[in-house]
């Protein structure tokens, strides 16, 4: 499978929909989660789709999409960690220091695609992009699926994918839950 991966754009809406199905993707969250916190659950999922929908049309694109051919088959969320204000109050992902990092904090890939490198080269791609924007760091809070007792619900990706990616954990929450970082000024152009 060869991907093609590109920012989300008001004209690549309609594939979003398609990837996210009719109640979106992660149980209607439409990635407005790290955004709103718990409030996302509380609205329409149809306020919520709007509210990622005008994100995309007013920029910059709130993350990327994967295509293979035409069809979209994989999503992240992928933005300034600021622009997420629940990471904030979140145990997972507490802030560490003062760098204003880039967050890739949601993933979605369709069924029929998974563990066929989607994710990874989602990735491969935010780190380019994020660099390109001049971030200083890009960071992850993914699950560690090696960890007793983690959580099967990986919408933040897995801790090894991560790892391949050239992150490093740089702080730990709880066993399962590593914050992981990229420093950009390492990657090559």
């Amino acid at each position: 499978m060869k991907l093609a991966i590109r920012p989300l754009t008001p004209d690549l809406w309609p594939a979003l929909e398609d990837l996210f199905g009719k109640s979106g993707a992660s149980n209607g969250c439409w990635c407005m989660y790290w955004r709103l916190g718990g409030a996302y659950r509380e609205r329409p999922r149809d306020d919520n789709k709007a509210a990622l929908r005008a994100l995309a049309k007013r920029g910059p694109p709130p993350g990327l999409l994967a295509f293979d051919g035409d069809l979209a088959v994989g999503w992240c969320q992928l933005t300034p960690r600021a622009a997420l204000p629940w990471l904030e109050r979140a145990r997972v992902a507490r802030r560490i220091d003062d760098l204003p990092v880039w967050s890739l904090s949601c993933f979605y890939v369709r069924r029929g695609h998974r563990r066929r490198g989607v994710m990874a080269a989602l990735i491969a791609a935010a780190v380019r992009a994020a660099r390109r924007a001049k971030a200083p760091a890009l960071e992850a809070y993914p699950v560690d699926t090696k960890a007793p007792s983690h959580t099967s619900n990986i919408f933040t990706g897995t801790a090894s994918t991560f790892a391949r990616a050239g992150f490093k954990t740089v702080a730990r929450s709880t066993p399962a839950r590593p914050l992981m970082r990229h420093d950009l000024k390492t990657v090559a152009r």
